[in-house]
């Protein structure tokens, strides 16, 4: 029986029960003394010894009786409300099992009266955080993969080097591979540093230029532009955005470092500062499958496959240009590219 149905039987019980029980009782004890009152005037020997007592306690009689039904009803209460609250009671319990070892576990409720829909609202809760967890183990092995890869390039590389003497050539050519290992994991740190701060949201939001903004990087990246060989397309409105300049930086940084670095030899760069989307980014670099384009905003998710090779980056671009979207309450999308490469929009709420 679900718990609506036996609220409604116990409030039904407890409208008859008080609609009955004070004429009930009237009428019993009414019987209850005229008998007693018959015997008392029969003269049998020792009558008065009991009849006088009863008549003192005939003024107590009405007083005695409330106070037992309300003993009675407050007990009466008590054993229907733990009866009607009985199915929570045992939802509870799966419910206090449930831990990191056994996320997949669900209630599955059948029905769809209020307690259903509770359950199957845990259960859809227990899916976000079931998949929130599964994200963190899933980062926090790629981070452990990404660190360890060029830790073991480091390593041998300094084996090599002191297992045999080097010439000047050698050692130059060993140091030089060192100093890129260092660097890559200096920036693999500084992705998963600015991850985490976008991902604890923002300090403070004030009205900021997008299209100055785009400007400034644009002019930041002249010379990797021109040594990449990109042509740049520029197209920027006016527009206000809500936010904190550095992220909002960060974010067309890596949009603009990620379209040059996969871009090809003379091809095009297009930035676009607009209303609706804010901002867009397109190359032209190498086609990229429409079914790969969800899984390029994932941590150290990359179209290629070969870890050590990834053109100096840390796969972390696109997962911190959308941890700074979504910071600003904005939505951002990708999809390839007319004529390969990547197109990718960005939606975010126009400053008041």
């Amino acid at each position: 029986m679900t718990p609506r149905w036996r609220v409604v039987l116990v409030g039904v019980l407890a409208l008859l029960v008080g609609y009955a029980l004070p004429g009930l009782t009237k009428s019993v004890l009414g019987e209850l003394w005229v008998s007693a009152s018959g015997l008392c005037h029969t003269g049998l020997p020792g009558v008065g010894l009991v009849c006088q007592p009863a008549r003192d306690l005939a003024g107590l009689a009405v007083p005695l009786t409330g106070l037992g039904i309300l003993v009675l009803s407050i007990a009466g209460i008590w054993a229907a409300a733990l009866w009607c609250l009985r199915p929570v009671r045992d939802l509870a319990g799966p419910i206090a099992q449930v831990g990191p070892q056994n996320l997949g576990h669900r209630l599955r409720p059948r029905g769809n009266d209020e307690l259903a829909r509770l359950a199957r609202s845990i259960d859809a809760m227990m899916e976000r955080i079931a998949a929130g967890y599964e994200g963190q183990r899933r980062f926090a092995a790629n981070a452990s993969h990404e660190l360890r890869t060029p830790l073991a390039v480091q390593r041998t590389l300094i084996e090599v080097g002191m297992a045999r003497s080097l010439t000047g050539e050698q050692l130059e050519l060993l140091t030089g591979q060192l100093l890129e290992t260092n660097e890559r994991n200096e920036r693999l740190i500084e992705g998963l540093l600015a991850l985490s701060e976008s991902d604890q949201g923002l300090r403070s939001r004030t009205p900021q230029r997008l299209d100055e903004i785009v400007t400034g990087v644009l002019a930041a990246y002249q010379d990797r532009i021109a040594e990449a060989g990109v042509t740049v397309q520029s197209h920027l409105e006016p527009r206000m955005v809500m936010g904190e300049r550095v992220l909002l930086e960060r974010l067309v940084t890596n949009l603009v470092e990620n379209a040059i670095k996969y871009n090809r030899p003379g091809g095009t760069l297009t930035v676009a500062v607009g209303r609706s989307p804010a901002l867009t980014v397109v190359n032209t670099g190498q086609v990229v499958p429409a079914e790969a384009v969800a899984g390029l905003f994932e941590p150290f998710r990359r179209l290629a496959r070969d870890r050590t090779n990834h053109s100096g980056g840390a796969g972390l671009g696109l997962a911190i240009a959308r941890s700074i979207t979504q910071a600003h309450d904005g939505l951002i999308a990708a999809r390839p590219a007319e004529y390969g490469g990547l197109r990718v929009d960005v939606q975010l709420p126009t400053a008041p």
